[in-house]
């Protein structure tokens, strides 16, 4: 099994798309080899030496997502270090589009976790866009967006529902709409409420709202209020004079406000109706099993 890099920097640093396909080698990919550390380091950017980018805290918090869930399925890790990794690392949108940081991270800081959580069970290997890929998939990329996506204001417990759900997590976070936090918020107030119970139930939700998207704009039927761009800023800033975050209570997110209570009810009422009418794949097939019986 690919094993924790020997030898960490201080910081984390920025590896480079084309750097980082170097390093994803059939055996890494695999589980049997090893990410060489010291050429990968060599070929990675340093970034600024600043609390904000120091690399045991993210380090430390990866390996008690794995130590907790050591005897569960892996995917269960999503949810406990999604809000966590969101909180400790505390970038910019602007910074978290930089797919150079993801790619250190997950080459340079944790390709031992990659492999842990990734390897297909049918292939026994891991999709190498699990390593260098897009924010949807990228192993580290994935979570933080859905942490920054699905929290409600300071509020991770959303977060918590929606990574819970592996379709919710894969499908959702492709879609344009969910950057309108009413409809992230609705989401996962169906999930909450058992509306919306399975994988597969997941997914025909989230094909159904992004079908309605592009006849219905949700942000005239649900508004939300206008962002307080100076929020998350402020905590990006904190992060500057060095935070910790602790591992067991959930971590508390940028202090801004909630989407508009209101809002959120009228798209989760609408969405129940759009699911109502959606299809689900095996749906129709598990009715009439239960008729039968």
């Amino acid at each position: 099994m690919t094993e924790r890099p020997d030898h960490l920097p201080e910081y984390l640093a920025r590896l480079a798309d084309e750097e980082a396909v170097r390093f994803i080698t059939d055996g890494v990919l695999a589980g049997k080899d090893n990410v060489p550390g010291i050429a990968l380091n060599q070929a990675a950017e340093p970034l600024p030496e600043s609390p904000r980018w120091r690399l045991r805290a993210v380090r430390d918090l990866i390996d008690d997502a794995m130590y907790i869930h050591q005897e569960d399925r892996p995917t269960q890790a999503d949810a406990w270090l999604a809000p966590r990794l969101h909180a400790i690392l505390r970038l910019t949108r602007a910074e978290a589009a930089d797919s150079a940081l993801w790619n250190y991270l997950a080459l340079g800081v944790a390709p031992d976790f990659v492999v842990w959580r990734h390897t297909s069970e049918s292939r026994k290997t891991v999709n190498g866009q699990y390593f260098k890929g897009p924010h949807y998939k990228q192993a580290f990329a994935r979570l933080w967006w859905a942490a920054e996506l699905f929290r409600n204001g300071p509020d991770y417990e959303p977060v918590v529902t929606a990574c819970g759900n592996q379709d919710m997590l894969n499908t959702v976070l492709r879609l344009d709409v969910i950057d309108h936090r009413p409809t992230a918020q609705a989401l996962v107030r169906l999930l909450n409420r058992q509306v919306v119970r399975t994988g597969r139930d997941a997914n025909a939700l989230a094909k159904a709202v992004n079908a309605a998207a592009a006849t219905l704009m949700y942000d005239v039927l649900a508004p939300d209020r206008e962002r307080d761009a100076g929020a998350q800023q402020r905590w990006v800033v904190e992060a500057e004079e060095g935070v910790s975050v602790h591992h067991r209570p959930l971590p508390v997110g940028p202090a801004e406000e909630c989407a508009p209570e209101d809002s959120v009810e009228r798209l989760t009422d609408h969405f129940a109706e759009l699911f109502a009418d959606a299809s689900v794949r095996g749906k129709d097939e598990s009715e009439d099993e239960a008729e039968q019986i």
